[in-house]
């Protein structure tokens, strides 16, 4: 046995050699390509702190930030009948369903919820752009029904927040059947005397905009997102024209009288928090607790009233 072949060298390779980077420590922003550490950026709730480019954010990282102490309850969405078309294109549609719910984690497009934000009780709910697109199929559609009927049982205000492409060409007419279905739920909601805010987040175009998407009474988006129903290259090819600088976007509409505010995510909860309060005709919200007493304090307070309390009345006058 060669000592110094088979145990020496290799444990200097072992120690001295260069040691992989795990792929997922780093996040290159799209915008300005800053190389961000994951845990820095998932603080900054997916938003660039260099640039402030807002990159995709998940549903359960959305709820976890918004909700207080990061506390939120499912609502269950009844599930629709599955490949009502038996759809196939490059793949059938039941294999491209399993792939989305493997890479997400996530049984559909829309996740509903419940919680207290700032101490406000409301339902909420937001799509996932990376599933399938966020796109409108039959589950979605019951998802918003199911949100708007919980939040009038509740008697909270309901707040969505927006992501898609659009309908779900999977499901053909039926996904299109979701755009009445979903503004009958949003005039539930008008009809019982309760706030609708929507959020509108990175890209949410096609019949989501034609339908739910603007039908809050009020309406927030995210700096930069895309809002349309028809997207500008779409409208360039029709129109065969150049369009300005910026069209869609959440500016754009902002200065065009379409939205309400453009807000940054890391401000979106408070400024949620406000509205919803002033709309159900709550007092402004409590921005933090006084911290508890010290047991030290306690006691001693305790001790001082025993103490006075066992003086004469008249020594107690004099004081």
């Amino acid at each position: 046995m060669n000592w110094i072949t088979n145990y020496v060298r290799p444990r200097i390779n072992s120690i001295f050699s260069r040691r992989e980077t795990p792929d997922n420590l780093w996040t290159k922003c799209n915008e300005c390509g800053t190389m961000l550490f994951h845990r820095e950026l998932s603080d900054n709730l997916n938003v660039c702190t260099n640039c402030g480019h807002h990159m995709h954010i998940s549903p359960r990282a959305r709820f976890k930030a918004l909700f207080d102490g990061g506390i939120f309850s499912e609502v269950k969405v009844p599930a629709p009948t599955p490949d009502p078309l038996h759809f196939k294109d490059q793949k059938r549609y039941p294999d491209r369903m399993k792939a989305a719910q493997k890479q997400t984690g996530e049984h559909e497009a829309m996740l509903v919820v419940t919680g207290e934000m700032g101490r406000t009780p409301i339902v909420a709910c937001a799509q996932d752009f990376s599933f399938m697109g966020g796109s409108m199929g039959m589950y979605v559609g019951n998802a918003i029904i199911a949100a708007a009927e919980e939040a009038v049982k509740l008697k909270r205000p309901l707040v969505l927040f927006s992501a898609a492409g659009g309908a779900r060409m999977q499901e053909g007419i039926l996904s299109l059947m979701q755009m009445p279905r979903t503004t009958v739920a949003v005039q539930m909601l008008k009809e019982a005397g309760l706030p609708y805010i929507v959020v509108l987040t990175h890209p949410t175009t096609g019949g989501v905009t034609a339908s739910y998407a603007m039908l809050g009474d009020v309406h927030i988006a995210e700096p930069n997102a895309l809002i349309c129903f028809a997207g500008p290259r779409v409208i360039e090819q029709t129109i065969r024209e150049k369009l300005p600088e910026g069209f869609q976007r959440a500016e754009y509409l902002l200065d065009h009288g379409m939205l309400d505010r453009v807000t940054k995510r890391t401000e979106m909860r408070d400024e949620l928090i406000t509205i919803t309060r002033m709309l159900m005709g709550l007092t402004p919200a409590v921005r933090g607790d006084l911290p508890a007493p010290e047991e030290v304090e306690v006691a001693e307070a305790a001790a001082a009233v025993q103490a006075s309390a066992d003086l004469p009345v008249e020594t107690r006058k004099k004081k």
